[in-house]
């Protein structure tokens, strides 16, 4: 590997190492939202209404500013992006009641609304030439294994170190500094960047070319981040009150399976092939939802565990192969909006059934509830899975 190549790689990876830490602050109150509620005496409707602030607040961002990072800059859109986060967590270290719970995460889907079309594009510019594949490859890990990395920081210093609603947020402020740092002195890579006032609200719309990838990627994207809304904002409930686990260090690994198995789910579509993986995924999922639904009926530890691990795979099967498919077919000067797009859906999967299942946690149970959105689900991934199968997208591979 020449000298060139290797620094342009470890630029690649150090933006990277930036978006995980952004990314973590995002998750980062998942395994805490029992202590939340002991706290403060809100219910399971509460809590999904709390996370799915988060999603809103990253739609805001990529419907009024997803072309962002496309116009001013990729680094000046990433380092606000960086503030947003840090304003968030001191709003939780702030925290006295509910109010600073729905600013903090309306903050941190602010900040992830900033760095999931402009971080991906980020990362895959700063790569060699030839990188494509690898680079998309750290991007969506990045974007997956740092919402992994959330709860579990967040779960074992609310277990084993003292002040557990403080200390989390306190060492991602301390993150987000350093992170701030090392984008300051990566360089820009949007040739003429313009000033911020050039940035206007664009209403969703796709390229020509890009439309045919897009419809088949955008739901298996909406169902994949369905499945991780619901399993992280319902899961830790479920796990003190149904299965009566206090420990909030198991709460947050069994969230962070999810993700890291969606990393993991990441680096089979290398071998695979984006037309493949779509369709596999999808199957997958399917599988992923079957197991969810067979762990809120027996109540057992183990099933849970499994429902994360084989639904966080078929997620990043499915979600690696959209984010390449799309970046492949969207133009470079509008690569980051095209994924800002890809993003609105996927964040629609993540905020409208997770309150869904909220509202009918109620007059259903937290079991009944789940059933109807793991039918409504499945009423979504078997004609996707089927439609994939008999018409596969077509992109180059690298």
């Amino acid at each position: 590997m020449v000298v060139g190549e290797r620094q342009s790689w470890l630029r690649c990876l150090l933006a990277g190492a930036v978006f995980v830490v952004c990314m973590a602050g995002t998750t980062l109150p998942t395994p805490l939202y029992p202590l939340y509620q002991d706290k403060f005496g809100f219910s399971e409707l509460t809590v999904t209404v709390v996370y799915a602030v988060y999603a809103f607040g990253v739609i805001g961002v990529l419907l009024l500013a997803g072309n962002a990072s496309d116009t001013v800059g990729r680094r000046p859109a990433l380092l606000w992006g960086l503030g947003f986060a840090a304003v968030s967590a001191v709003c939780f270290l702030a925290a006295t009641g509910l109010g600073w719970l729905y600013a903090g995460r309306l903050l941190s889907g602010l900040s992830a609304g900033l760095f999931t079309g402009s971080a991906t594009a980020y990362v895959m510019e700063l790569a060699p030439p030839g990188g494509s594949s690898r680079a998309t490859f750290v991007a969506t890990a990045a974007n997956m294994g740092g919402l992994g990395c959330g709860p579990l920081l967040a779960g074992l210093l609310a277990q084993y170190a003292p002040d557990p609603l403080v200390l989390p947020f306190a060492v991602h402020l301390g993150l987000v500094a350093v992170s701030a740092l090392v984008l300051w002195r990566l360089p820009e890579t949007v040739e003429e960047p313009g000033p911020l006032t050039a940035v206007r609200p664009r209403r969703p719309a796709l390229p020509p070319e890009v439309r045919a990838v897009f419809v088949p990627a955008a739901i298996a994207s909406f169902v994949g981040f369905a499945l991780f809304g619901v399993f992280t904002s319902v899961s830790p409930v479920f796990l003190a009150q149904s299965l009566h686990v206090d420990d909030h260090a198991v709460s947050g690994l069994v969230v962070a399976l999810a993700f890291f198995a969606s990393t993991a789910g990441q680096l089979v579509v290398t071998r695979v092939g984006v037309a493949r993986s779509l369709p596999l995924g999808c199957a997958v999922l399917l599988v992923g939802l079957l197991l969810l639904a067979g762990a809120l009926y027996a109540d057992l530890l183990a099933l849970v565990v499994l429902s994360a691990l084989v639904g966080g795979t078929g997620q990043g099967l499915a979600f690696r192969a959209a984010m390449s498919a799309v970046a492949q077919a969207a133009p470079p000067d509008r690569r980051a909006a095209v994924i800002s797009s890809l993003f609105v859906v996927a964040y629609t999967g993540i905020s409208l059934p997770v309150i869904g299942v909220g509202l009918l946690t109620g007059p259903l149970g937290l079991e009944g509830a789940g059933d109807v959105f793991i039918g409504c689900m499945l009423l979504l991934i078997v004609p996707a899975a089927l439609y994939l199968l008999r018409r596969p997208v077509r992109t180059p591979e690298h």
